[in-house]
């Protein structure tokens, strides 16, 4: 009988140990934290996964998740610096990033939190745009008044354990009633930088014609020049050849001999010419001289 109570006392021993152990023991999945809390109170956070130690019986594990979530906000009215109204849609992606604040601050529930982000998104968003022009934040939209957004609105939720990744303005609209106003301006403006650079596309072509008709006036002035230059010379060189063929009074004779018959041959050019010739004249006498012949 004692051996039996033995055999019954070292299994509710065994029972005991598992038990104890079973409670000693948790595990933090991928992407939570886990919040070691004793008497309510918290007294650690693990972040990385695996299996972790704690008192059994009392302490307990709260599971955070560190997952990227995302809260689309309401549509709201801004008024932006020049007193123009537009019409702002925001989606924001958000998560825990201190789960010690995020338990202590807002007991861990996801709604509270996203009240207070639409509440900093909300407040970033009055600010940004209020400080800013109607055309400087249509000249900001995307990556440069995202960023703008998003670091105003961490810098108002710092104290609740979350952190805002991204705020972006899904559409920046405005009211029915401005629209046509604003897109006529918005017209008229592309006209007048088109007829500015068509302006000042002409007066650059108008500087190219100029330059290229002085180019021009200045290149055949160069030639004309270079023509006479070379006429000149040629010139001068048809007179020295000459001056060396008939530089003797035979050769000068000559050459007015046969300059006399030119002459001559194109007067009789043509049908019932008749010329009259001096008597004293060298051809008159070379046709008299034929004639004796």
């Amino acid at each position: 009988m004692k051996g039996k109570i033995k055999w019954i006392l070292i299994g509710l021993l065994c029972l005991v140990i598992l038990f104890v152990a079973g409670g000693s023991f948790y595990t933090v999945p991928m992407n939570q934290y886990a919040a070691v809390r004793q008497f309510g109170r918290i007294v650690k956070t693990e972040s990385e996964p695996g299996l972790k130690f704690k008192l059994p019986f009392v302490q307990n594990v709260q599971l955070v998740s560190k997952s990227l979530k995302l809260y689309d906000v309401p549509i709201s009215d801004v008024i932006t610096r020049d007193k123009k109204s537009m019409i702002a849609d925001n989606y924001v992606l958000w998560r825990v990033v201190d789960p010690t604040k995020y338990i202590r601050t807002l007991e861990a529930t996801d709604a509270r939190a996203e009240e207070r982000i639409e509440a900093a998104v909300y407040n970033a968003q009055k600010n940004v745009i209020s400080s800013m022009s109607q055309d400087e934040i249509i000249e900001a939209r995307g990556e440069k008044l995202t960023q703008l957004l998003t670091d105003e609105a961490n810098s108002d939720i710092g104290d609740y354990g979350v952190e805002v990744v991204v705020a972006e303005i899904k559409s920046l609209d405005l009211p029915d009633d401005n629209k046509e106003a604003v897109y006529t301006r918005m017209i008229s403006e592309r006209q007048n930088i088109a007829a500015s650079y068509k302006a000042q596309g002409e007066s650059e072509a108008q500087k190219i014609r100029n330059e290229t008709d002085k180019n021009v006036t200045v290149m055949n002035a160069d030639a004309k020049k270079q023509a006479e230059i070379l006429e000149a010379e040629g010139e001068a060189e048809y007179m020295k050849i000459l001056q060396e063929a008939y530089n003797t009074e035979e050769k000068a004779e000559f050459y007015n001999f046969t300059r006399s018959l030119d002459a001559f041959k194109k007067s009789l050019s043509g049908s019932n010419n008749t010329v009259i010739l001096d008597k004293d004249s060298e051809l008159a006498s070379m046709l008299y001289g034929m004639k004796d012949e």
